[in-house]
């Protein structure tokens, strides 16, 4: 079971305003492409979401259904992934000062993924949460700063302002 928790310098609503927007999952989610709800209003349980995993040549289009959900507070997804299985994801939003520490907990549920579950599988989870934790982090404190420079009536231009230079 791999667990791993990121300090985001923005409080726990602005984390789940980015959770809660399906179109917005591949953007934080390691290895997706592109995302889109599929059924249901994306994050109540039983809503789901497509997205699509690119490598390189082959496309795969793959599930996430929403197992349980509190709002602000907690996202438990179902991923499927075809041949390699479903995994359960949990994203838990706790508060700390005036940030959100976030907490993801994820293991394999059916198919390959649970039957090659060992060590080496558990370390390559570790490794695409901190990269997916660091980016739903920039994703947030960047929309948080343009929000705040905003409010103070300043103007944003240039790469920054646009998103350029993020991965």
């Amino acid at each position: 079971m791999a667990v791993r928790h990121h300090l985001i310098r923005v409080g726990p609503g602005a984390v789940w305003d980015v959770l809660a927007d399906g179109h917005r999952y591949a953007e934080w989610v390691v290895g997706t492409s592109e995302s889109h709800p599929v059924r249901g209003q994306w994050p109540r349980t039983g809503s789901a979401i497509r997205y699509e995993v690119r490598l390189g040549p082959v496309r795969l289009d793959n599930e996430t259904v929403v197992r349980s959900c509190e709002e602000g507070t907690r996202l438990e997804l179902e991923a499927k992934a075809g041949a390699l299985g479903t995994a359960r994801i949990a994203i838990e939003l706790r508060p700390w000062g005036e940030h959100c520490l976030v907490i993801v907990d994820e293991h394999p549920l059916r198919g390959a993924g649970g039957r090659l579950h060992n060590v080496g599988f558990e370390a390559l989870i570790q490794l695409r949460h901190r990269a997916m934790l660091a980016r739903l982090a920039r994703l947030c404190e960047a929309e948080a700063g343009q929000s705040t420079r905003r409010a103070l009536g300043q103007v944003t231009m240039g790469s920054e302002a646009d998103g350029a230079g993020h991965a």
